[in-house]
């Protein structure tokens, strides 16, 4: 007796391969490198240096614009200027010590108003006397930065030179008479007096 029919099924010779999503030819395309930052932050560089050396020099400036050689002996200490030549009502700028010194002659009209000048209406009370030399009132000798460490302007004639005739800080405002004296705005101390003397009727040394 004949047994049951069987019925036989190949196998797969492999299982099919996975399926695959097909990619868009413009996908395949490798991307670009991001360009190179050297020639940019080359130039940031000389940017920020050129930047910087005109902040220096605007600072500088105003006493540079007043320096005349001509007037200046140094020694490695001192410095001795010739006052001759230096019309009443200007001044000249010099370097003692890395600081700029200012000298003015004054005419006799500033003279007078800051010897009546009553000091008890002063900020920081000083009288004219106590800030210039016995016999040497026309010239007046001081450090040229204020007490917020900008150099002031007012030593040549072309400068603002606020209310009072001498100098003004072109930082904070600060007005100065021809003396020195703090007359207006925040600082609170006048311009200081560097050590100085005459050697002669138009020559001083600083020093």
């Amino acid at each position: 007796m004949a047994g049951p029919a069987t019925e036989t099924i190949a196998p797969f010779d492999q299982a099919p391969p996975p399926h695959t999503p097909a990619v868009e030819p413009h996908l395949l395309t490798e991307a670009a490198p991001p360009p190179h930052a050297g020639p940019r932050r080359d130039f940031l560089k000389m940017t920020l240096a050129a930047t910087s050396v005109v902040g220096l020099c605007m600072a500088i400036w105003p006493f540079l614009d007043t320096m005349d050689p001509s007037h200046i002996v140094v020694t490695s200490t001192d410095v001795t200027v010739n006052l001759g030549g230096i019309p009443a009502g200007s001044g000249v700028t010099v370097v003692w010590k890395g600081q700029p010194i200012l000298i003015r002659h004054r005419t006799p009209a500033e003279i007078t108003r800051e010897q009546n000048t009553n000091i008890l209406q002063l900020r920081d009370p000083a009288t004219d006397g106590s800030r210039v030399k016995t016999g040497h009132a026309d010239w007046v000798v001081l450090f040229g930065t204020g007490p917020d460490g900008c150099v002031v302007v007012g030593n040549s004639p072309s400068d603002p030179r606020g209310h009072y005739g001498g100098w003004v800080s072109p930082c904070d405002g600060s007005q100065y008479d021809t003396v020195g004296r703090i007359r207006s705005g925040p600082a609170k101390t006048n311009l200081g007096v560097p050590p100085y003397d005459f050697s002669s009727a138009t020559t001083i040394t600083i020093g």
